[in-house]
């Protein structure tokens, strides 16, 4: 697994459908999504560790001897006795790397607790403490401050909490917390959203028989909240730009009753069909699925009440969802997406009827993706108007708002809402 994720793979993908194809136990399950998402989160400090004692470069090691002496570095770490940590690990590696890793994992339980993290508040130092690359320390310092960039970067490293979006046309809030809780899982009112649910405790979402039914489905609050600030009403025709895999277009068509018409745009024809597919669970009728590049819609210009630019972006808001993605993401990429975003915004701003309502998000946090979108916004979109930004817990960025990880336990997000004039 940890070697099909260095070559590539999406571990948020791949191992949630691995482990639905054993007959582990829910304990199991839960350790070896730790064991995986954590060991990758934890690379970089990890790699760090294992060079003060392995005689051999990390990068020319077989990968899977690197992965084995990164998995039991992660459990030791964590406070695994070393025994269990190097004899567990030991019995996963190759037999011709075996040796070499016991002899590595074994020396390393002999340096820590406490750890030799490096000192110092340069990029390098907080990267390798934290475990991100220096790109990001220093773009999240330069554009949060220093302060913020740290509380984002420890944020980063902790499981989140699974939210489920309730599907009010099939239950309510209180039946469903009574029936998870009655399953005995921990659950708890969204901070961001009041009528979401953090759940703890559940294993598998997908597992849920309320999730398999439809009556409730998975979705960070930040993006609930994105959604209500859309604020769809029932008979309305509503856009979605770049909407796989489908929760904002699905949230959208329950907030509006299934009344109404909800165009659901993706480039990507495989995509497009999980939203056909979250469509169906949740038994919506007014969600219609086209396969297009979003700065082509096929949409008739000042046709939609509604349009929703949920773009592609650096994602660095998520990096505690998706663990993997810190080390998948480049500098280059945030620029290359924010012109994407600005093409995207301005296909998606001729679609707005006039008086309708047009709402960017991104799940990031960089200044060239909000602020600099914005202001681009602001100079070559004149016939929109900024709505007001929520208020508190999101703090007012540009004439939008930022949710930092920290600051609700929600995704980082950022969001805009403009106004066609009448």
């Amino acid at each position: 697994m940890l070697e099909r994720v260095e070559q590539g793979a999406h571990a948020n993908a791949l191992l949630p459908e691995a482990l639905r194809r054993t007959r582990l136990t829910d304990r199991d399950r839960a350790f070896a999504t730790d064991l995986v998402y954590g060991t990758v989160r934890l690379q970089r400090a990890l790699d760090h560790l294992l060079a003060t004692v392995s005689s051999r470069q990390l990068d020319t090691l077989d990968p899977p001897v690197r992965a084995a002496l990164r998995l039991g570095a992660y459990q030791l770490v964590k406070g695994v006795p070393p025994h269990a940590a190097v004899g567990e690990t030991v019995t996963v590696t190759p037999r011709s790397g075996a040796g070499f890793v016991n002899a590595v994992l074994r020396s390393l339980s002999t340096v820590g607790p406490p750890w030799p993290w490096p000192e110092g508040d340069d990029p390098e130092a907080i990267g390798v403490r934290t475990s991100h690359p220096d790109w990001i320390v220093e773009a999240l310092v330069r554009d949060l401050g220093t302060a913020d960039a740290l509380r984002v970067l420890d944020r980063d490293n902790s499981a989140p909490a699974v939210t489920l979006r309730i599907n009010p046309r099939r239950t309510t809030v209180e039946a469903l917390a009574a029936e998870l809780e009655g399953g005995g899982a921990h659950v708890e009112r969204g901070l961001l959203v009041a009528d979401s649910l953090v759940v703890r405790g559940i294993g598998d979402p997908r597992a849920l028989p309320a999730v398999a039914q439809g009556r409730a489905t998975p979705q960070d609050q930040g993006s609930q909240a994105v959604v209500a600030m859309l604020a769809p009403l029932a008979g309305e025709r509503v856009l979605d730009v770049a909407a796989a895999p489908g929760g904002k277009a699905i949230a959208a068509a329950e907030l509006m009753d299934d009344r109404g018409l909800v165009v659901a745009v993706d480039v990507h024809a495989g995509r497009a069909g999980l939203v056909r597919d979250a469509a169906r669970r949740v038994g919506v009728r007014s969600v219609v699925v086209a396969v297009a590049d979003g700065r082509a819609l096929p949409a008739v210009d000042s046709s939609f009440d509604r349009v929703l630019v949920d773009a592609p972006c650096s994602g660095l808001g998520v990096l505690r969802r998706r663990p993997d993605a810190r080390w998948r993401v480049q500098p280059g990429d945030v620029e290359d997406l924010a012109i994407l975003q600005r093409e995207l915004l301005a296909a998606a701003a001729r679609a707005v009827k006039p008086g309708g309502r047009l709402t960017f998000a991104v799940c990031t946090l960089t200044r060239a993706e909000t602020l600099e979108v914005d202001a681009w916004a602001a100079e070559h979109l004149p016939d929109f108007t900024a709505l007001a930004p929520p208020g508190a817990p999101w703090r007012p960025h540009g004439r939008g708002a930022l949710i930092l990880p920290h600051d609700a336990g929600s995704d980082g997000m950022f969001v805009l809402s403009l106004e066609r004039r009448a």
